[in-house]
Formats: C-alpha cells, sequence, structure tokens
C-alpha cells in the first residue's frame, strides 16, 4: 500500500513538473518577437549575397519581363537572397520599400525608379547605411555620388534610332523634303525613359524643318490611357502623319483608338506609327506591317546584374553605367527575331 501511494506522488509530482515546463515554454513563445518567412530564411541563409529590390510596377510585359529576368539571376542557385518589393506605379512605396531594406542591412540595394526626381534623401539614407544602391532601367536625377552605378538602355540613344528611322523613310520613299506632321505619346512624365526618348529624337527632328511635332500627350505607359490620349489627339488634329508611341502598351492602345476613327496604320496605312520596348506581340504587328518601326528596349538585364554585384564583392572596381545591346525592328528584319523572342 505505501509502494502504492509512493508511486501515485511520483506521478503528481511528474506531472506538476511537466506542467511548469509547459507554462515556461509557452510563455517564452509568446514573447519571442515575431519573425516573417523572409526574415527566418536570411537567418538560415547567411552566406547568401542579400539584395533588396525595388520594382517600380507591373504595368507591361516588359515590366514583368524585366522583373522575372532579375529574379531569375539573383536566385539563392547563384548565390543571392532577394528581398523584392513592387511599388505598383507610386514613389512613396518605392521610399517606403528602400527604407525598410536600409533598416534590414540588406547587402545591396537595387531598384527601378519610377520618376528621375525626388530620391535624394532616401539615397543619402542608403549611402550612410554604407549600402551599395544600384540602378536598373531607369535613372535618377542630381548628384551621381549617390548611386554605385546604372544598368539598362541608353534612352536617349534609343529616340535617336527612331528619328534617324524616320529621316531614313522619308528618304527611302522619296518624301525627305515633305512636310510631316508628328505627335507624340510620352510615357510617365518625369521619367528617364521619357525624358531620354523625347530628348532623343527631337534632337534628330530638329535638324529636319520640315518636320512638324503637332502635340505630346502622356499615355503614362499603358494600353488604357495610351487610348486615352491618342483619341483627345485625333480630336484635335485632323492631318496626322506619323505617331511616335513611347512603348508598345500605349502603341496598342493608340491603335484601338486610330481604328475606331475610321484610319489605318502602317506600311499602307494613314499614318506612320513608331513604337518602342520590343515586345513579341508589337513584333508580330511590325510583321504584318501594322507598326512601321519598333525601336528595343531590352528588359533581360538580370544576368548583367549579378555580374556586377559579383564584381563589386570581390573588390573590384566598376563602371558607372552598362548599356545592354538593343536593335530596331522593321518588316526588312523582324522575321529572323519573332521565333525567338522570350517576351
Amino acid at each position: 500500500m505505501n509502494n502504492e501511494k509512493q508511486l501515485i506522488m511520483a506521478l503528481i509530482v511528474l506531472i506538476a513538473m511537466l506542467a511548469v515546463l509547459l507554462g515556461a515554454s509557452g510563455r517564452f513563445e509568446n514573447t519571442r518577437p515575431e519573425q516573417t518567412s523572409e526574415e527566418e530564411s536570411a537567418l538560415v541563409d547567411e552566406d547568401l549575397i542579400v539584395v533588396g529590390f525595388s520594382q517600380l510596377g507591373s504595368e507591361s510585359v516588359w515590366r514583368t519581363t524585366h522583373t522575372q529576368s532579375i529574379q531569375d539571376a539573383l536566385s539563392k542557385e547563384n548565390g543571392f537572397f532577394l528581398q523584392y518589393s513592387n511599388a505598383r506605379q507610386k514613389q512613396e512605396n518605392q521610399i517606403k520599400a528602400i527604407r525598410g531594406f536600409i533598416s534590414q542591412r540588406v547587402d545591396y540595394i537595387v531598384f527601378s525608379p519610377l520618376m528621375e526626381d525626388g530620391w535624394e534623401t532616401v539615397l543619402t539614407e542608403a549611402k550612410e547605411a554604407g549600402i551599395p544602391v544600384i540602378l536598373v532601367d531607369r535613372k535618377v536625377s542630381g548628384s551621381s555620388d549617390l548611386y554605385t552605378t546604372f544598368i539598362g538602355s541608353d534612352m536617349e540613344e534609343e529616340g535617336r534610332k527612331a528619328g534617324e528611322w524616320l529621316a531614313s523613310y522619308q528618304k527611302q520613299i522619296g518624301h525627305a523634303n515633305d512636310p510631316i506632321n508628328i505627335v507624340v505619346l510620352t510615357g510617365t512624365f518625369g521619367s528617364s525613359s521619357q525624358i531620354g526618348r523625347s530628348r532623343g529624337f527631337e534632337q534628330v527632328a530638329a535638324e529636319h524643318p520640315n518636320w512638324h511635332i503637332l502635340a505630346r500627350e502622356s499615355g503614362d505607359f499603358t494600353v488604357i490611357k495610351g487610348k486615352e490620349a491618342m483619341a483627345k489627339l485625333l480630336r484635335m488634329y485632323d492631318d496626322i502623319d506619323v505617331v511616335v508611341s513611347q512603348n508598345d502598351e500605349m502603341t496598342f492602345g493608340a491603335m484601338e483608338a486610330i481604328a475606331e476613327a475610321g484610319y489605318t496604320t502602317g506600311i499602307y496605312g494613314d499614318m506612320k506609327l513608331i513604337s518602342f520596348d520590343g515586345v513579341k506581340d508589337a513584333l508580330g504587328l511590325v510583321d504584318f506591317g501594322k507598326i512601321n518601326c519598333d525601336v528595343e528596349c531590352n528588359p533581360l538585364q538580370g544576368e548583367l546584374l549579378a555580374e556586377v554585384i559579383h564584381k563589386l564583392e570581390a573588390g573590384e572596381q566598376v563602371e558607372k553605367e552598362y548599356f545592354v545591346d538593343e536593335l530596331v525592328f522593321t518588316r526588312d528584319n523582324v522575321r529572323e527575331y519573332l521565333g525567338d523572342r522570350v517576351y
């Protein structure tokens, strides 16, 4: 009987001890700071290069491809841990994301700025924190000391290519000296792509006094706004000879507005149509003769970005600018590239 009592008492003591231990464990778990899955992964993957990437949005096929190129290149298999943020076309979201990357002490900050202006304060904060900043696709205004390098397209050169194509085409068809009326669908005002493409095209236009730029209207790089902008221009002018659209998404919208107004575009159309980016659907329209010329803007920048970061990790000097290779597509050459187009 005494043995039974001793056994019961021992079990009670054991249960009590377990309860105390479980309670302590519960209190410990409740007081632990919460960690996101990204933070937990970062702790596990201590040997990886941590990169914070702020993309300006996902407004087009081009932008989606650009994002995917960077995500593929900055993968764990390639030695990176990538923290991605989509700003959804709002500069304040990008600034917030960059400050978040600074507070997390990432190794590098990569971002594609929505606008050229408005970055000095947050980039100064990154510099003071000792975090290198790499610009992709678009540039910022102000001091170049606030970022390490730029990787992307020469937007001004793209604009010049568009102007040079138009000059060559007018000469080819025997109308080099004829007056031509031009309207320009610009991208987001203040973005480096809008500024660069406008500047480059207008440099060539200034060499041709018979070229008349009737108006510039922003389509904000989207199909819907491109259509709205083109419809507005068609209500204002009935003598448009050339439409210069600063990206393919706006071009698709513009073509809808032009068709609804009873006009046609392209080689045999009422208006010549020049576009930018070179996405596969647009190149199909080049081949079909509906778009006269499409100046490529290459979104596949991820591999070059990874190479530059590895150089920085090795302590090597890098250039201040890296430009990707780009082509000009017309009906004469487009079929050589259509089959291999990945976006």
